[in-house]
């Protein structure tokens, strides 16, 4: 069996930078087992396989770890390769995910995902957590991630975390966030329990992060960035219980993955 496969940089207009996700279309689904040992050998964050529906396509991600119930840039990126590769003619790809259905849509020269809004809520700060960021924050918040707000993207960018500590704690992630100088804000993801350390430009973490700096700034259009190595450009717009985020993708291979009858 031959599987169609792409590797693209999503929320990135250039190769080398965003966050890298692989893409892997099926005719039908296969055990779950393989599809977490693909993504374990692909060995990028996540890894997106859909599956062509008469109305919409069905959708999952695995890190190469655990399958996530949400996942932004693996989502950007099987909505541009079925825009840019597959012929794709409509400017909306529906997606039926864990979360629900999601869409992914053409506009103002790229695609932008609606995706549910995730209000963080204030917290008491973890010991574990201040530990394993190893610099206290201004404030902490919980949705989905802890939410570790600082005051300067100098801060955000100087932290060097425990990830062995953060694994300990009760989430699938960690943000950190500031002001940005360039930006309207800057962040950072850390989900360790899910197989990865340090994300390199993270959607869902924008559920969260949207709501919170609409709010503070008094403003529903942001433009945020990903200060991770590769980094990465978030176009941002509060819609209330949901979120836009927008970003360009571009493919850095093609290919096909061969599973074996003894796989």
């Amino acid at each position: 069996m031959r599987l169609p496969y792409y590797h693209v940089d999503a929320f990135t207009g250039k190769l080398f930078s965003g966050n890298p996700a692989g893409v892997c279309s099926l005719e039908q689904w296969l055990p779950d087992e393989v599809l977490q040992r693909i993504a374990a050998e692909n060995n990028l964050s996540e890894t997106a396989f859909f599956k062509r529906q008469p109305d919409f396509f069905e959708l999952r991600w695995f890190t190469p770890t655990v399958e996530v119930d949400l996942c932004g840039h693996a989502t950007l990126a099987p909505a541009h390769v079925l825009f840019a590769e597959l012929g794709h003619v409509d400017n909306t790809v529906r997606f039926q995910t864990r979360s629900g259905l999601l869409t992914a849509t053409r506009r103002n020269g790229m695609i932008e995902l609606d995706f549910p809004a995730r209000q963080a809520l204030a917290c008491t700060a973890p010991e574990t957590l201040v530990r394993g960021l190893g610099r206290k924050p201004h404030e902490v918040l919980k949705s989905r991630d802890y939410l570790a707000v600082f005051e300067s993207q100098a801060e955000v960018a100087a932290l060097a975390p425990d990830m062995d500590l953060l694994t300990q704690l009760d989430c699938l992630g960690i943000i950190v966030t500031a002001p940005g100088e360039d930006s309207d804000f800057v962040s950072r993801f850390f989900a360790p329990r899910a197989g990865v350390p340090e994300d390199p430009v993270t959607g869902s973490s924008h559920c969260s992060l949207i709501p919170f700096w609409a709010g503070r700034l008094g403003k529903s259009e942001l433009f945020a960035r990903q200060i991770s190595r590769r980094g990465g450009e978030i176009f941002c717009r509060h819609l209330g219980d949901r979120v836009g985020i927008g970003g360009r993708a571009i493919v850095y291979s093609r290919g096909e993955i061969e599973i074996s009858e003894c796989d």
